[in-house]
């Protein structure tokens, strides 16, 4: 089997999770680049050229007629956390879905002759606070079902890998933004633009973010750069912010006022432990870095977007 990326250059390139926040994007881009590309969806809602039905991701999924002919495969398809789940299901459906699901994609990739396999994993898989910016060369801390699975998909791609000759790349993003995004990032977006006052004046952490097109720039360079070969990667905007300065700064994305109420973190941390919320106060209030000087350099790379073009971008996008 060839390793050779350079020779896999003409052949297509398939992205899982197509139909997806991220997996859309990264379509659109390859495309815009001239690439040859076609993008698996389970379920195609309406047409698009470069759709092709793929199976739902599991260990006993048939990749191969996708596979025919591709060179690079960048898999952003994933299970995430699902609301009222207990958390014996929530591994079991996990494990299932991101682990075995991507390792029998992987192995199907190098025995159909794949030169490159790009996943698109969390920096979750190393936990969900620092004392200090996180680097790819520190050791995992996965802390929950999510990802634990997707920590034991990267171990698993890297044997494989190993074993066959086909390159991997490993890709960790912190909390992706962009035009259409969802999940707490929409909800904050939301009290912004409606001017609610937030007791979150007063937060002096530190969390990397990263825009979708800087996730996905990146993601495009991988395709065929030499030295991302065999690499674990982190991401971001390259620019940490504080809970309060985020709100800030979407408020000046969204055209208004941030109200914003200087609450104590100890009293904030009361609150949440009164109300059941401890958890999602320490998501938002705790600092979680990532220090992205070795992709930077080892792939010559910037983000092309700052914060504030990104967020503006995605108040575009929830328009």
């Amino acid at each position: 089997m060839t390793t050779n990326t350079s020779a896999n250059l003409v052949r297509k390139l398939v992205v899982t999770g197509a139909n997806g926040f991220v997996g859309s994007a990264v379509l659109a881009r390859l495309l815009h680049d001239a690439h040859v590309a076609v993008g698996a969806v389970r379920r195609p809602a309406g047409k698009h050229p470069h759709w092709a039905q793929g199976p739902a991701l599991g260990p006993l999924a048939d990749w191969r007629p996708l596979l025919d002919g591709a060179g690079v495969v960048i898999h952003t398809a994933a299970r995430v956390h699902q609301m009222n789940e207990d958390a014996a299901s929530a591994r079991a459906a996990h494990s299932l879905t991101n682990t075995q699901g991507t390792l029998a994609l992987a192995r199907q990739a190098a025995q159909a002759g794949v030169g490159r396999f790009i996943f698109i994993s969390t920096i979750k898989v190393m936990g969900e606070r620092t004392q200090r910016p996180l680097r790819a060369s520190d050791t995992p801390a996965a802390s929950d079902a999510y990802a634990e699975s997707k920590l034991e998909a990267e171990r698993g791609l890297e044997e494989i890998g190993r074993s066959t000759g086909m390159e991997w790349v490993i890709i960790r993003p912190p909390l992706v933004y962009g035009p259409g995004v969802g999940g707490n990032f929409a909800t904050l977006m939301n009290w912004v633009a409606k001017g609610l006052p937030l007791p979150l004046g007063a937060i002096h952490n530190k969390r990397s973010l990263v825009a979708r097109d800087n996730l996905v720039d990146l993601i495009a360079t991988c395709v065929d750069h030499p030295a991302a070969a065999n690499r674990t990667l982190l991401v971001s905007d390259d620019e940490d912010l504080s809970t309060t300065e985020l709100i800030r700064r979407l408020s000046a994305a969204l055209g208004v006022r941030p109200r914003l109420i200087p609450v104590p973190m100890p009293l904030l941390d009361g609150v949440g432990r009164l109300l059941g919320r401890r958890a999602m106060i320490e998501r938002l209030c705790g600092d979680l870095q990532v220090d992205i000087e070795d992709t930077k350099r080892c792939l010559g790379w910037q983000p092309p977007l700052d914060v504030d073009t990104g967020l503006r971008l995605a108040v575009a996008g929830a328009a």
